[in-house]
């Protein structure tokens, strides 16, 4: 047996088959058989192999000397979705577009500092053997953020006519906006702000995510930490006209962000859009007799409404409300203010018996500290505090509670999607559709992404450090749509795959990297539905 190559050249580029031969005759003549083609077989393989034909072996069994390799299954993972989703192509595979993608399997595998990912991380991840390049020093991961910040829009641009091209145009839109706070108090983005992290005292960001309608990420955008949800609308309006040209839009926005200005931008469009009133807007359209009371079930009642300025005799122009009354909130609801109730008169209780046991404290401190409390439960409305001869008492003000509880767990859709288009019920699912891109934000923030705390003090850096996290999620949301229904949790996908290491063998100075053959029962499971093939040689 000995080793064959072929060569040939096709215009500019050369060519080279490699077979594994054996020669014999037959009836008198030489011929050849190819045993097996080696033509992907690494260079350093066929050195050796070539020298065992030759009678000439390099090492023997007892020469090897196995260790454990670093880290390679996780890497693997995470660059194939990127190719599989587009965000490769969308980033390109230039030096820069390359360190992107080792902060998204950073945010992803680790959730660590650009100084850990560069200094530590790196040294056990098989970064270079995957990707063909080292993720370097933390200065390149935070230039990286600028370069990412800078080509931001082109990006976004690429991966929507990838995603389009492949699934076909949408026309429903999601969008909606969280809070992210920062420890320090210098980032340029930075303000105070409604802080839904419930951190008091911290500076936030506010972060606006635009998802297509099976809950994608489209564009995210980053916003000063005091401003107005509404305001951010518009901004997202011109990035679908004008960057993805979008022809046909449902905007679907949560309860009061989408306001007459946002829809007054919208219909001027054509374009449509489905969100929800608030409390006081429903209590509006009961007064003026626009709706009803009996109306909310727990089934859908759609009323229809004629706008006011309606010159053009059109069926359909007008505005649609669905209804519901959802019992089981309207249960929860009705719970939390009585509650909230009692820990008022028991706070009270324990005023009363303090006042009693120290005679030189002061009623108007506890009367002053009880009102501060029910201002903060949010239940002034439905409680007052007197106070005589040293005792506080409760007052439950039980008329405003029964006005209240009409509306408990009361909701309303609002839409101008033209009946045609669209029942009641597809309205209402489009709504509810929503919760996807409160998972971005929950995936983001709290389990695999830790997006906050922010550390970055500028605004390149803070958007850059933003965008990887909206791709790191488009990379954890493909792979868990294609693993949801193996009954693992969404962080097992990549931590079962990341214990997978190769094994170095040294042979005469030259490193070879194996592979595993086999794998554990969720591993191969999740290779399987990811259409992952796995190197045998590193």
């Amino acid at each position: 047996m000995y080793i064959q190559r072929y060569r040939k050249k096709v215009a500019d580029k050369s060519y080279e088959n490699i077979y594994l031969t054996r020669s014999y005759r037959e009836n008198g003549k030489i011929k050849h058989e190819h045993i097996a083609n080696l033509t992907k077989v690494p260079a350093y393989l066929l050195k050796a192999l070539e020298r065992e034909l030759k009678g000439k072996p390099s090492f023997s069994l007892e020469d090897l000397s196995p260790e454990q390799g670093k880290s390679y299954g996780g890497l693997f993972a995470i660059n194939q979705v990127c190719k599989q989703s587009g965000i490769e192509k969308a980033l390109g595979i230039t030096r820069q577009g390359l360190l992107a993608q080792i902060q998204i399997m950073g945010r992803i595998l680790c959730q660590g500092s650009r100084n850990y990912i560069a200094n530590q991380w790196s040294e056990y991840q098989a970064i270079e053997e995957v990707l063909g390049t080292k993720a370097g020093k933390e200065d390149n991961l935070y230039e990286n953020l600028i370069w990412l910040s800078e080509n931001q829009e082109a990006i976004e641009n690429r991966l929507f006519r990838i995603r389009n091209k492949s699934k076909g145009t949408g026309c429903v839109y999601l969008y909606d906006v969280t809070s992210s706070y920062f420890e320090g108090q210098n980032n340029e983005y930075a303000e105070y702000g409604y802080n839904r992290d419930k951190k008091r005292g911290k500076k936030q960001i506010v972060i606006g995510m635009l998802c297509d309608s099976e809950g994608y990420p489209v564009s995210v955008e980053v916003f000063k930490g005091n401003t107005n949800d509404t305001t951010t609308v518009s901004s997202q309006l011109r990035k679908l006209k004008e960057r993805f040209k979008a022809s046909k839009v449902v905007f679907v926005g949560d309860r009061g962000m989408i306001k007459s200005g946002s829809i007054d931008d919208i219909t001027e469009e054509k374009w449509h859009y489905i969100t929800a009133i608030t409390r006081q807007q429903i209590q509006t359209l009961l007064d003026q007799g626009t709706i009803q009371m009996e109306l909310f079930t727990e089934e859908l009642i759609e009323v229809e409404v004629k706008t006011e300025d309606d010159q053009e005799e059109k069926e359909d122009n007008y505005t649609r409300y669905i209804l519901r009354r959802n019992p089981v909130r309207a249960e929860e609801i009705r719970k939390n203010r009585n509650e909230r109730i009692e820990k008022i008169k028991t706070f009270v209780q324990e005023k009363n018996t303090y006042l009693k046991e120290h005679p030189k404290a002061k009623a108007a401190c506890a009367l002053r500290d009880v009102n501060v409390k029910i201002q903060k439960l949010k239940i002034s409305e439905y409680i007052t505090i007197d106070e005589s001869n040293r005792i506080l008492s409760v007052n439950i003000v039980e008329q405003n509670i029964e006005n209240t509880e009409e509306l408990d767990g009361c909701y309303v859709i609002k839409s101008n999607v033209e009946k045609q288009d669209a029942t009641k019920e597809t309205i209402h699912d489009r709504y509810k559709d929503l919760s996807k891109v409160e998972w971005v934000f929950r995936t983001m923030k709290q389990s695999f992404e830790e997006v906050r705390p922010i550390y970055v003090r500028k605004k390149a850096q803070t958007r850059g450090h933003v965008f990887i996290c909206m791709l790191a999620y488009i990379v954890i949301k493909t792979a868990w749509d294609a693993c949801k229904n193996l009954g693992i949790e969404q962080t097992a996908i990549f931590e079962s795959l990341d214990k997978i290491q190769y094994v170095q063998y040294d042979i005469n100075g030259i490193k070879v990297k194996m592979l595993p053959k086999k794998f554990n029962q969720h591993q191969q499971q999740i290779i399987d539905r990811l259409n992952l093939k796995l190197p045998a040689y590193v």
